[in-house]
């Protein structure tokens, strides 16, 4: 947790015909954690940012997600998700572990393999995954007053 200024060059890429998504939280969370964001670690550590548009058949997709969020919690060097959805419905979660192998473990697991399959036929018209390593964290949080 470092308190440096980013050091490493910051890209975007936007499409013209692609609006700005706005973020707002998910209304009804797939899963029930506290809607607080994951805590900054000690760098490094990688992410993977999963972002979607789904499509209007979304059965059995809520009981397929709270069953992978159980799941991913027993992987190896998981850190923990964080999710919002915009108003247009692009929905963007951030997973974030501490090694590539956490997240190489996570790719090949059974049930995530076949809901990743199920996804591609059923729940979603399309999809992006970036993996991207985390040279800089730090949290900020507003002192409670008493």
């Amino acid at each position: 947790m470092s308190d440096h200024p980013i050091t490493a060059p910051v890209t975007t890429s936007i499409t013209a015909d692609v609006p700005t998504p706005v973020l707002t939280p998910v209304s009804t969370p797939v899963t029930t954690p506290a809607p607080t964001p994951v805590p900054a670690a000690e760098p490094p550590y990688y992410v993977a940012v999963f972002t979607s548009l789904p499509t209007p058949d979304q059965s059995g997709y809520a009981e397929t997600a709270d069953r992978l969020g159980a799941l991913v919690r027993d992987i190896p060097g998981y850190m923990g998700e964080d999710s919002a959805r915009t108003p247009g419905g692009l929905a963007i979660s951030v997973a974030y572990f501490r090694d590539l192998e956490g997240i190489e473990r996570w790719r090949r697991d059974a049930e995530h393999v076949a809901a990743k399959e199920r996804g591609r036929q059923q729940w979603y018209e399309r999809y992006s995954l970036h993996i991207a390593r985390v040279e800089h964290s730090h949290t900020f949080r507003r002192p409670t007053t008493t």
